[in-house]
């Protein structure tokens, strides 16, 4: 797989897109002294080389009464149970991120809840899953770096 070849001007795209989505081509333009036009070719340009997939909004989970946040461990009692476990857990909404890992868990998954019954409730239908020989949660006290932007300019620095 080639690498995309970025400049600063696409360095500075990127950063002010990840700092708001929907920000108007036409404010990036006046901000970098480019044309809307210019801007346009050029996330174009990311989206075609699939290095900008689509984009996303941030919701305040808080303000909509699921502010708790746990990480649950999923020990399996076969490996090639993996597959199936993933589209059961694709089937129970709060389960909001998974990943197949190695190391001591076979899967490793975000959950949003309400608050702890509504948490404990989600972890029991993880641990019903077929497959599933038990779990091991950590409770999120506080999301400290949920910063995007310092990881891409490192990217670009190494670029």
């Amino acid at each position: 797989m080639s690498k995309v070849k970025l400049d600063e001007i696409d360095h500075q795209i990127l950063d002010m897109l990840i700092e708001n989505t929907r920000i108007p081509y036409t404010d990036i333009a006046k901000k970098l002294l480019i044309s809307a036009g210019t801007v346009h070719v050029r996330v174009k340009k990311m989206e075609d080389a699939d290095l900008i997939k689509g984009s996303s909004l941030t919701l305040d989970y808080e303000k909509l009464g699921y502010s708790f946040i746990a990480y649950v461990g999923i020990f399996l009692e076969k490996t090639h149970m993996t597959k199936f476990v993933l589209e059961r857990l694709s089937d129970i909404p709060y389960v909001t991120v998974a990943h197949i890992t190695t190391g001591k868990f076979n899967i490793f998954c975000k959950i949003r809840a309400r608050d702890t019954t509504h948490a404990k409730n989600i972890i029991f239908k993880i641990d019903d899953i077929d497959g599933v020989s038990r779990t091991e949660t950590m409770i999120a006290m506080e999301e400290s770096i949920n910063d995007k932007k310092r990881l891409m300019h490192t990217i670009f620095r190494e670029l």
